[in-house]
């Protein structure tokens, strides 16, 4: 699997060098240097948890409870990211209190919950980054099979010409899949020990490449011919759910473009592949830290969390924009989530949509981020 890595980050770097005109220099401060970004890093990641633990962190070990497990699931994981260790008291009590949401069935979710496929991607994560010691191996083996158990294929009467197939969908009862979903099966996936070629993330690539605005032999819905921008919308099932242009195509933007494109590479699309060629190059004439492309200022922490973990899957650390100039896009994300933190040490965004009006939740993503944002992540 390293080998494959090391190729296709090889084969990355040869396709992007030969896109677009000379660079112009990167727009990072010029005074900069690893050292000080590294400590302007763990001054905002310090500060971030000492908000989350006096202030986010409920005497059960949970983070805004009222959405279940999801939320304790992403700060932890984000403070497990940035070496926290199973010892301290914010990870140790957020551990304890997730893991009364494990169920016989291997979910890991409330007990009623309408979300429990969501939630259990996010645990999965979460336990995955506390799993050093192999304690919850058991937990994530039983969670991988739950959640092979709800993917929507011929096992659950879902046929490959459904629109749904190879996706998952929120409850154990919707056959409607999305990609804002699908998206964390697949890095659940893989972080409980599939591979790319497995039969699940093989089957979830069929849902992905459906939700991409692309022509070909991929797309078997009506949408993806309509607009043809390489950019991913977040369903094509009942009749599609998104921004619909006057043709009747779903027009794409930037928070499910980077789903997809990270979704393509984890499932093993190389990068001369069509459908990574037209995401890429989508992302080129897209490249924006100041707004979720298409979206505006709906989602940009959720859009953050995804950039970042779609363009460390790339393995380029210069990436240069449709206009040809370079972006070293690690430390040009690390200044625009850090310019962002307020001075109690949280993260929330303005606009409210899809629950970024909530501290803990924006601050977890904001820590997720900035996991991919560390200096000596910086490959040479």
């Amino acid at each position: 699997m390293k080998t494959r890595n090391v190729r296709l980050t090889w084969l990355f770097s040869a396709w992007i060098a030969t896109v677009g005109a000379m660079a112009t220099a990167p727009t990072v401060a010029q005074d900069s240097s690893p050292e000080a970004d590294t400590k302007a890093l763990s001054a905002s990641v310090d500060k971030a948890l000492e908000f989350l633990r006096t202030r986010g962190q409920a005497s059960d070990g949970s983070f805004s409870s009222q959405m279940g497990p999801a939320v304790t699931a992403i700060v932890v994981a984000g403070a497990l990211r940035h070496g926290r260790t199973m010892s301290e008291p914010l990870v140790a009590k957020g551990l304890k209190y997730l893991e009364g949401f494990v169920q016989q069935t291997g979910g890991i979710h409330a007990p009623k919950s309408k979300y429990q496929n969501y939630e259990t991607c996010l645990c999965v994560m979460c336990f995955s980054a506390a799993n050093a010691d192999h304690k919850y191996d058991e937990l994530l083996k039983n969670a991988d099979k739950f959640l092979k158990g709800q993917q929507l294929d011929e096992k659950r009467g879902v046929e490959k010409s459904h629109p749904s197939y190879g996706g998952i969908s929120y409850g154990s009862e919707g056959t409607r899949a999305d990609l804002s979903l699908t998206h964390f099966l697949v890095e659940a996936l893989k972080e409980t020990g599939n591979d790319y070629n497995s039969d699940s993330i093989q089957k979830a690539l069929v849902f992905v490449s459906n939700c991409q605005n692309l022509e070909g032999p991929h797309n078997n819905t009506p949408f993806g011919a309509k607009i043809n921008d390489g950019s991913f919308y977040y369903t094509p099932d009942i009749g599609g759910e998104g921004k619909k242009g006057a043709d009747g195509g779903l027009r794409g933007y930037g928070s499910m473009t980077y789903a997809g494109l990270k979704s393509m590479i984890f499932a093993g699309v190389g990068p001369d592949d069509p459908r990574v060629k037209a995401a890429v190059e989508w992302a080129q004439k897209n490249y924006d830290l100041q707004s979720n492309p298409g979206m505006g200022s709906a989602g940009l922490y959720y859009y953050y969390h995804l950039f970042s973990k779609a363009l460390d899957a790339v393995g380029e650390e210069q990436f240069k924009d449709a206009q040809g100039k370079v972006h070293p896009w690690r430390a040009e994300l690390r200044q625009a989530v850090i310019s962002r933190q307020a001075p109690n040490g949280s993260w929330v965004n303005d606009n409210a949509k899809w629950m970024e009006g909530d501290p803990n939740l924006v601050t977890g993503y904001a820590l997720l981020t900035l996991a991919y944002c560390r200096p000596d992540q910086v490959k040479k």
